[in-house]
């Protein structure tokens, strides 16, 4: 995998696994999920948000489709504080992505809101 604009961390991979920091099990190594592994790493490591706080692929039912958010972080009350989503770095972060993660925000109701494709970063 590439190297991301991101702090860099002791991952562990098997295979074409790589080992969760959250759900604490291996998953399916993809370019996304190499940049939420880095971007949950900068969370928890680097600006200190509680592991509990987390939820991944969180599912939602948006227009009668289901969709799954790459990564919820709660407040303390349970309310969505941070609501982000995840491309690999090949995918361009432009208005097609600010759109879905406004879409899964009307759904949530996130404080804030953040886009990365581990090159680039908006929140």
């Amino acid at each position: 995998m590439q190297p991301l604009k991101l702090p860099e961390f002791d991952y562990q991979l098997e295979g074409n696994k790589i080992f969760c920091l959250i759900r604490k099990k291996w998953v399916v190594l993809t370019p996304e999920e190499w940049v939420r592994q880095h971007f949950i790493n900068l969370l928890v490591s680097h600006l200190g948000y509680p592991k509990g706080l987390f939820k991944l692929e969180q599912s939602m039912a948006y227009f009668k489709n289901q969709k799954r958010s790459d990564i919820t972080v709660l407040d303390r009350e349970g309310g969505v504080f941070l609501l982000v989503e995840c491309k690999a770095p090949s995918v361009k972060l432009d208005q097609k992505v600010m759109g879905q993660v406004s879409a899964y925000n009307k759904v949530l109701d996130s404080k804030y809101l953040a886009i990365t494709n581990g090159m680039t970063h908006f929140i």
